[in-house]
C-alpha cells in the first residue's frame, strides 16, 4: 500500500518587494519618470534652459522617455520572473527548494538530516517580514541558502518542531 503524501507545512516564493526593496522602488519611479518624460517632453525643462536646449529634438526626449520606461520595466520583469520560479515547499518528511525557469534545480533535505536552520534578517527584513534561511546537514557549509522569504522564523520553528518529532501546525504562505 503506498504511503500517504506529505502534508505541505510552508510553501513561499521569495518575495520581489521584500528582496530588493530600494532597487523595485527606484524601478517603478524611473518608470513612471519615464512615462512622464514621454508624454510631456521638453515641457518639463524649465522656461530658463529653453534658449539652451533649442537644439534638442523632443522626439529625441520623449524617445529617452519611452526607452527609461521600457528599461525599467524589463528590469522589474526580470527580477518578477527570477522570483517567481523559486520554490521553498517544507513537508512533514522534506525541504523541497526549486530553483531555475529553464534549467530547473531541485534541492531535496529529509527532516532527519537537517542540523541546523541559520535566519539571517536585516532591519529593513525584519521590518518586511522576511529574511534569508541557511539549512546545514553535515559539515560546515550549509546544503540550502535562501533569500528573501516570507515569514523566516515560520521556517525555522516548522524545521525545527518535524526534526524533534513535535506537532507543528501550519499552512500554505506565498510571498
Amino acid at each position: 500500500m503506498p504511503a500517504a503524501p506529505s502534508k505541505v507545512r510552508y510553501e513561499a516564493h521569495p518575495s520581489l518587494i521584500r528582496m530588493r526593496p530600494f532597487a523595485s522602488v527606484l524601478a517603478i519611479a524611473l518608470m513612471l519618470l519615464g512615462i512622464l518624460v514621454a508624454i510631456a517632453g521638453v515641457g518639463l525643462l524649465p522656461a530658463s534652459l529653453s534658449p539652451q536646449l533649442a537644439w534638442l529634438d523632443p522626439r529625441v526626449v520623449q524617445m529617452g522617455g519611452i526607452l527609461l520606461f521600457a528599461l525599467s520595466a524589463l528590469q522589474i520583469l526580470i527580477w518578477w520572473v527570477s522570483t517567481r520560479t523559486d520554490q521553498l515547499k517544507i513537508t512533514d518528511d522534506e525541504i523541497l527548494w526549486t530553483h531555475g525557469l529553464v534549467n530547473k534545480k531541485y534541492t531535496e533535505l529529509g527532516m532527519g538530516a537537517v542540523r541546523t536552520v541559520q535566519v539571517s534578517q536585516s532591519l529593513l527584513q525584519r521590518l518586511l517580514d522576511a529574511g534569508d534561511i541557511r539549512v546545514f546537514t553535515t559539515g560546515d557549509l550549509p546544503e540550502l541558502v535562501v533569500r528573501g522569504l516570507p515569514d523566516p522564523g515560520r521556517i525555522r520553528e516548522l524545521v525545527k518542531a518535524r526534526g524533534t518529532g513535535l506537532p507543528a501546525e501550519g499552512a500554505s504562505r506565498g510571498g
